[in-house]
């Protein structure tokens, strides 16, 4: 048996690494297989030695964690216990206190996972980023946050966002109202995540000012987006013309960032996905960065990780069956 002692700064941040009835520590106990006991702030560890080192070894990342966000969340703890028994623990030392952007109740934006954080730095050094994975990996909503930083610092004069309508061929003309009115059900998740940033009544009064565009993808043909921020949003149920389309109209000072889940195309079978298409076409061109989020990456309820993997578990079994 083996014992070892990580010391805590302060009553609030043991309180963090613990939570709430002593929830996330008890999850480190399942994962590792160690016994934790808080004596004043001091953490005792007991088990064995190999338990006992990933667990001293958590609970430390779990401090910087509390460092950066001044919280410590459940996702947090079962982030951390994947990255260890992925022996990639010390790809964490990558994640940092820089915000992102500030959201409209004056709440800091960070990078959640090391992935998100290579996301945003790619962002920041290239023209074009393709952001690639499940959902809830963050892709649209850091994309968002880094335009509205843009748009902020005036690196941008306006922010520019867009998803393809896929099924506007058969469901639009049922919904209520003018075009405007049946196009905004597909575009909900920009205008949520502008809400986030801005809040409802800035985010009207760019729209209005024309700083701000939502608009179905079909709207960029023909089009030169010169000095602005622009996202294309659920770009695997694009074709591979509009994919091309899209991109061609990047323009002057402009940056672009294209999001999209290959796991969740919702085009008619046997109709090859833009985004499948453009990634191995445009990988290796100077400027322009492609980044792959993994489930690691998924920050919603942990539930969603294990969705996921459960669905790639059985798409993978169909595959193998096929062969």
């Amino acid at each position: 048996m083996a014992q070892k002692t990580v010391m805590t700064d302060s009553i609030a941040q043991i309180t963090e690494i613990f939570g709430a009835f002593d929830s996330n520590v008890r999850e480190l106990e399942s994962a590792f297989g160690a016994q934790i006991v808080n004596r004043d702030g001091a953490v005792v560890i007991n088990g064995e030695s190999d338990a006992v080192e990933k667990t001293a070894r958590a609970l430390e990342y779990l401090k910087h964690i509390y460092t950066i966000n001044g919280t410590v969340n459940e996702q947090n703890v079962e982030y951390l216990i994947g990255m260890i028994n992925d022996s990639r623990e010390d790809e964490l030392s990558e994640l940092d206190d820089d915000t992102v952007c500030i959201t409209t109740k004056g709440k800091p934006v960070k990078a959640k996972t090391v992935g998100q954080k290579r996301y945003v730095g790619l962002i920041k050094k290239n023209t074009v980023v393709i952001g690639v994975g499940p959902a809830g990996t963050g892709k649209t909503f850091l994309a968002v946050s880094m335009a509205v930083t843009a748009l902020r610092s005036k690196a941008a004069e306006r922010i520019i966002l867009t998803r393809p309508a896929i099924e506007a061929g058969e469901n639009l003309g049922y919904l209520p109202g003018d075009l405007q009115s049946k196009i905004d059900p597909y575009l909900r998740p920009l205008y949520d995540a502008l809400y986030e940033m801005l809040g409802q009544e800035t985010t009207a009064k760019h729209i209005e000012r024309g700083t701000i565009e939502i608009a179905p993808l079909a709207y960029m043909r023909g089009r030169t987006l010169d000095n602005s921020f622009i996202i294309l949003d659920e770009a695997q149920n694009t074709s591979p013309e509009q994919m091309k389309m899209f991109l061609t109209r990047l323009g002057n000072n402009s940056k672009a960032v294209v999001t999209g889940d290959l796991t969740q195309t919702d085009l008619p079978r046997g109709k090859k996905s833009g985004l499948s298409d453009a990634i191995p076409v445009l990988e290796g061109i100077d400027g322009i960065a492609v980044h792959h989020f993994t489930d690691r990456d998924v920050v919603r309820h942990k539930l969603v990780q294990k969705i996921i993997l459960a669905y790639e578990k059985r798409d993978k079994e169909a595959r193998e069956k096929r062969r």
